[in-house]
């Protein structure tokens, strides 16, 4: 291969995607709730239960992973084994959605954990995988529920347990991404991989906060590396800051002279409408991977949008962790799109 033409390095942290890497296809499955979202028409498959037809939650996750990779797979009129490698994650104990999700699609597997910038950071490292020419066709995927989230980290849905203004409803959802080299998916152009950011909070019910620095660590990065600026793109959003991470990256990015506020937005405030009862906004892996693979991927094949940085935000939290009174480290992957090329 054309030294040229691999991967490049510009700094520890962003990777330049030099080949015609895109992302070729998405599909996006959710549950009811996301459903009667402002965003319901772009996505693929809503599922009008939390179990989608399966006996639990956990296994309703699985169903959610395995809708949108199928969908990705028709949409490109392949099969599995024209996949290589799937890149893919989940919030719950030992990645066991997908794990088996992967067993039962029978495709060969790199589990990833990045709590909710697992969307991110499977689609980067799928990128570079394509890039270098170690896969022809990979799938970055990511899932979350809000009922095995809630049991897991939290209190189970049945205790009803009360939560303060800044907790967030976690998306029940599923995104998948195709990437591949050529097409006319959109490009995928730069990478920049997050460093943990502990800064001391334990509330495991203000996420928003706890990650707030680690998307500016990110994003400043991103920036200093590529030397672009945040009016290069039509659009910037992070993860799952929602209400209260949102205004805190804003003016931490702007006291440091970056001005955010015509091109920022948060997929935490993009899944769920104003007067649905989700506290501060939307969380979980789900939130960023639904967004980017229907809206985001829609505008960008419309024309609409040209230039978009997807900053996935992510919080290291475990049920251990915190019930022994450790604060909460946090880390953020940010991948640059663009369309029309």
């Amino acid at each position: 291969m054309d030294s040229k033409k691999q991967v490049s390095r510009i700094n520890r942290q962003t990777w330049h995607f030099a080949q015609d890497v895109r992302l070729q296809a998405s599909a996006v499955a959710v549950g009811p709730k996301e459903g009667e979202g402002p965003l319901a028409a772009l996505f693929d498959k809503i599922h009008d239960d939390m179990y989608a037809g399966q006996q639990t939650w956990e296994d309703a996750e699985k169903q959610l992973m395995e809708d949108a990779v199928t969908m990705v797979l028709q949409k490109a009129k392949i099969t599995e084994k024209d996949v290589d490698v799937i890149l893919a994650g989940d919030l719950l104990n030992q990645n066991i959605t997908t794990n088996f999700t992967a067993e039962k699609l029978a495709i060969p597997l790199l589990g990833m954990y990045g709590a909710c910038s697992t969307s991110m950071l499977t689609l980067s490292n799928a990128a570079a995988l394509v890039n270098a020419g170690y896969a022809s066709k990979a799938i970055a995927a990511c899932s979350s529920h809000n009922a095995t989230a809630e049991r897991q980290y939290r209190y189970p849905t049945e205790y009803g347990g009360q939560k303060p203004p800044t907790a967030q409803w976690t998306v029940t959802g599923s995104g998948a991404g195709l990437v591949g080299i050529g097409g006319n998916g959109p490009r995928i152009t730069y990478a920049t991989l997050g460093k943990v950011i502990d800064m001391g909070i334990k509330d495991p019910f203000d996420m928003g906060s706890a990650m707030a620095p680690a998307a500016v660590s990110t994003l400043q990065t991103h920036f200093q590396d590529t030397g672009r600026s945040p009016q290069t793109y039509d659009l910037i959003v992070t993860g799952d800051l929602a209400s209260v991470g949102y205004p805190i990256v804003k003016e931490l990015m702007l006291k440091d002279g970056y001005n955010m506020e015509p091109v920022y937005n948060d997929c935490g405030l993009m899944v769920y409408s104003p007067d649905q009862d989700v506290f501060a906004g939307a969380s979980g892996c789900a939130s960023s991977a639904v967004v980017t693979y229907s809206y985001i991927m829609d505008q960008l094949q419309k024309g609409l949008l040209k230039k978009v940085l997807i900053c996935a935000t992510g919080a290291l939290l475990s049920p251990v962790s915190y019930q022994q009174g450790h604060s909460i480290p946090c880390i953020a992957h940010a991948v640059a799109l663009e369309g029309g090329i």
